[in-house]
């Protein structure tokens, strides 16, 4: 991971993304242009503080979570690259939400209204179409609907193709690199302009940027370990020591801990290994 400080960032970018919209003036009128609803206000529950808790080895955070005064919530996250697994990662997050919202052996009616949007600086599917809307349909009659309460939504910032209104579109502009022209967007370039010369947002970047780089290191150490756990029944040890270019000591090491920890994953392995260090 190339190294990267506050003043390279744009407005795509989801530590950026995420701080400037903790201003709810600038939040709430993001959500309007793109669902082209009225949001009386909206506030901030603590989601990604119990999720920085209970998925902290795996280096998840949510861009911005925000929930308004009729008991709806809203995920957006910003998507830089292509990503085939767009889909299943608007689902997970889908289930974290819903996993925070209720507790274990709580009643589903307490599930709230949600949307999950994902907005791109590419078009994931291709069509142009500034704005892809997903909602659970019967495959035998699309006009049966499964009211579950779950909206998500792709919004393309290089599309041109669809019915959106004009502070939207300079908006997407904007995220895709444009100059702003709209009042709405020039707040949304000024705010990031204020976030860079923060001295509380610059110290909260490195640490997370130092935990970023944290998890990709703990991210690759764990494939590591699951190509030695699919390999070692199959290949001798000096083959696998060249392939992954191991050490002799970082291999017995690693197969010490999968043989007398058969229950831990991966994840949980490289976690402890790389604390040996």
């Amino acid at each position: 991971m190339k190294t990267r400080t506050i003043k390279d960032l744009t407005i795509a970018d989801d530590f950026m993304f995420g701080a400037v919209m903790t201003e709810p003036k600038l939040c709430k009128p993001l959500l309007e242009y793109i669902l082209n609803i009225k949001i009386e206000r909206i506030e901030y529950p603590e989601l990604q503080k119990v999720i920085d808790e209970r998925y902290e080895s795996k280096g998840i955070r949510l861009d911005v979570y925000v929930e308004d005064d009729k008991n709806t919530v809203y995920d957006i996250e910003i998507q830089t690259t292509g990503n085939k697994n767009l889909p299943k990662r608007m689902r997970y997050y889908q289930g974290l939400i819903d996993l925070h919202i209720i507790n274990k052996g709580e009643d589903y009616i307490k599930l709230k209204k949600s949307f999950v949007i994902f907005i791109c600086t590419y078009d994931p599917f291709g069509e142009g179409r500034y704005i892809y809307t997903f909602r659970n349909r019967c495959e035998e009659n699309n006009s049966i609907i499964l009211d579950d309460d779950t909206l998500k939504v792709v919004v393309n910032a290089t599309g041109t193709n669809g019915n959106i209104s004009a502070e939207l579109k300079d908006v997407l502009n904007y995220i895709a690199g444009g100059i702003p022209t709209t009042n709405y967007s020039k707040e949304l370039d000024k705010a990031v302009e204020e976030v860079k010369n923060d001295e509380k947002w610059r110290e909260r970047f490195m640490k997370l940027d130092l935990r970023d780089r944290e998890h990709e290191r703990l991210g690759e150490y764990a494939k590591t370990i699951s190509s030695i756990r699919e390999n070692k029944d199959v290949f001798d040890e000096s083959t696998i020591i060249r392939f992954l270019k191991l050490t002799e000591d970082q291999y017995g090491r690693i197969i010490y801990y999968i043989n007398n920890n058969p229950d831990m994953d991966n994840y949980d392995v490289a976690k402890k290994l790389l604390d040996e260090e």
